[in-house]
């Protein structure tokens, strides 16, 4: 095999065909371009396919939502309810109790029975509290739980598509502070408005049942906490929504400076960020106050009500009284209940508050949930066996969402083993080909295929552990070294890894850290040298043993030495499978037994080196333009 350059544009190499162009031999003329393809239409990948997407779930209203993630916990919230309420009546009991023995002292009758009833009362009031207490705080740790575990599988799992729209900021927040709130709003909130409901209805009754004018009095209570809350709650519920993005725009726009935080230094863009950041911070505090002015509106307008009910039937059950009307156990038992009113009204507040908070949160939440994932990236595909597989191109069409053709009607095949060179200015669909390769996409029309088998039919998981991909930004997980190299092949053998540090020449690295293959990568890998991470990625994708190899400007840093001890590791690998590449430094393409020349996303022209050289102007332009580069 003749030797393979490697550099920052990748690896180059022999064995390319055009899939359905007429052969073009090294007797072209020079600015003869290879034919163009007849068009043909090709089966679009349906989403029908059994490996397909799975369809988008149907939109949920906030509040069913809600209750869904309520209802596998709905035994203990039952149990929780009962206990709410039967603290609720000890309370409701006590205003009897306490007329009971107002009465006895004007009979002159003894105080034994009342004073251990109140006791009793009271102690079980406190138990049932705290029981009641314990088992919704619980039940909403297990809540918050289950809501992050689904939204953190969902986005680890999104479709390439879908994280190219979404800040990752953004997103993350949806698991940590929209969670909290849906939290509280399915087990709390539920039961707070249940409770203060039922509380708030038995508390009315018994109220009727002591003195019917007296109930008349503060019966402005529920209408005017009603029309509050009527009003004043959808209110909450929106600002909490615009208050919950805010947050997530602060969290992307931390992520977006911390990600990059040696570019925005080296420009000066500190206060850039910063102002970014604060307008996301100023926008989210302007959303809370707003909700706490309503929030305290409401809590205003109850306090006052029952004070003024409270005024009301001091007077007027006071002329009752003076007029032996109604008994005065009667009038203190009546106030007690008036000042337990509160209690339920303040509960329906708290619930109804906590309810439409949760259902802003649930807003964003269910926006996730209609995001489409990828189903098929779940299952351990085995080790691929056998020779390595032919990668064909049929009259694949794709564009990115929103953006006019990528490529354009493109057919090539990379022939079994090897290494295949792609090659073209920037913007021409190289690194397209790779995401294809890699189904980070579904193709608009064509196919792709491995040995004649469509990656339409395969799953993700299948097709990605056959193809072995090194980014070109080759970026590292936080973590060791060790934890970066098995990332892909956890069962690697020590004689592989070892091997694999030998021929990326990683194992000098390795030698002289005091840490060896436990030292820390840092931050996105920022430990280590450009080199050092390419190299590192290369390591990876090899321990896998992939059929296929693909290398996008995988040498970009690398020096001399490296690249040519790289150069020898990639001819071993093309024994055992395909390697594809994208390359662009001519001294990565010069012994390159094949090539391929897109442009504008198109085939433009195939085939070695100096055809290339003798027929193509684009192609000589680019070569020149390189030289000059290596020159200089």
């Amino acid at each position: 095999m003749t030797g393979i350059g490697m550099t920052g544009g990748g690896i180059t190499g022999a064995g390319i065909t055009e899939h359905g162009m007429t052969g073009l031999g090294t007797a072209a003329t020079a600015n003869t371009a290879a034919p163009a393809l007849p068009r043909k239409k090709i089966r679009v990948n349906s989403p029908d396919s059994a490996t397909a997407q799975a369809p988008r779930p149907a939109p949920r209203p906030p509040l069913r939502a809600l209750l869904a993630h309520a209802r596998p916990h709905r035994r203990v919230l039952l149990l929780v309810l009962v206990l709410t309420l039967a603290g609720s009546a000890a309370g409701l009991a006590q205003p009897m109790v306490v007329e009971s023995a107002l009465t006895a002292l004007m009979t002159g009758r003894g105080l034994g029975d009342e004073i251990l009833l109140m006791l009793a009362l009271l102690a079980g009031s406190i138990v049932l509290t705290w029981a009641q207490a314990l088992l919704s705080e619980r039940t909403a740790e297990k809540v918050v739980l289950h809501v992050r575990k689904g939204l953190i599988h969902r986005l680890i799992r999104l479709r390439t598509g879908e994280l190219d729209q979404h800040e990752p900021g953004g997103l993350t927040t949806r698991v940590t502070s929209d969670s909290t709130l849906v939290q509280h709003a399915a087990t709390s909130g539920v039961i707070q408005l249940l409770d203060g409901g039922i509380h708030l209805l038995a508390t009315i009754v018994l109220m009727g049942m002591t003195s019917l004018p007296l109930l008349g009095i503060t019966s402005g209570v529920l209408l005017v906490v009603g029309v509050a809350m009527g009003v004043v709650m959808p209110r909450i519920r929106r600002v909490t929504t615009v208050a919950q993005t805010s947050v997530g725009e602060i969290g992307a726009a931390l992520d977006r400076s911390l990600g990059a935080a040696r570019t925005v230094k080296a420009n000066g863009g500190e206060a850039t960020e910063t102002a970014r950041a604060v307008a996301a911070a100023e926008d989210a505090y302007r959303a809370g106050l707003a909700g706490a002015r309503y929030q305290a509106t409401i809590a205003v307008l109850s306090a006052l009500v029952v004070q003024a009910s409270f005024l009301a039937v001091i007077g007027f059950g006071g002329a009752l009284v003076a007029t032996g009307t109604l008994d005065l156990a009667a009038l203190i038992a009546f106030l007690l209940y008036l000042f337990n009113l509160g209690g339920p009204v303040l509960s329906l507040v708290g619930g109804t508050t906590s309810l439409q908070q949760g259902l802003g949160a649930l807003t964003r939440i269910e926006e996730v949930r209609q995001m489409e994932t990828e189903t098929d990236v779940d299952e351990t595909p085995a080790r691929p066996v056998g020779p390595p597989p032919r990668v064909t191109l049929e009259h694949v069409t794709f564009a990115y969402a929103g953006r006019t053709g990528t490529l354009d009607d493109v057919s090539l095949t990379a022939p079994a083993g090897g290494v295949t060179a792609l090659v073209g200015p920037s913007g021409s669909g190289k690194t397209t080909v790779f995401s294809l390769l890699q189904r980070f996409y579904d193709l608009d029309s064509g196919r792709i295929l491995l040995d004649g088998t469509d990656i339409a039919t395969l799953s993700r998981a299948e097709v990605r552990r056959r193809i072995a991909y090194v980014e070109q930004d080759t970026p590292m997980l936080a973590g060791t070294l060790r934890e970066n190299l098995l990332y892909a092949a956890p069962d690697a053998t020590g004689e592989e890894v070892d091997r694999v540090l030998r021929d990326t020449l990683l194992d000098a690295l390795v030698a002289r850290l005091p840490e060896g293959l436990d030292t820390h990568v840092g931050t996105r890998g920022l430990a280590l040298s450009g080199g050092e991470r390419q190299r590192l990625a290369i390591a990876r994708a090899l321990l896998r043993r992939p059929q296929v190899l693909l290398l996008d400007e995988a040498t970009a840093h690398l020096d001399g030495l490296s690249e040519t001890a790289l150069r020898q590791t990639v001819e071993r690998a093309a024994e055992h499978c395909t390697v594809v590449l994208i390359a662009h430094r001519l001294s990565t393409v010069t012994s390159a037994d094949h090539m391929v020349l897109l442009s504008g996303g198109r085939v433009r022209d195939h085939g070695r080196h100096g055809e290339l050289l003798d027929r193509d102007d684009l192609y000589r332009d680019l070569a020149a333009t390189q030289l000059t580069a290596t020159g200089a």
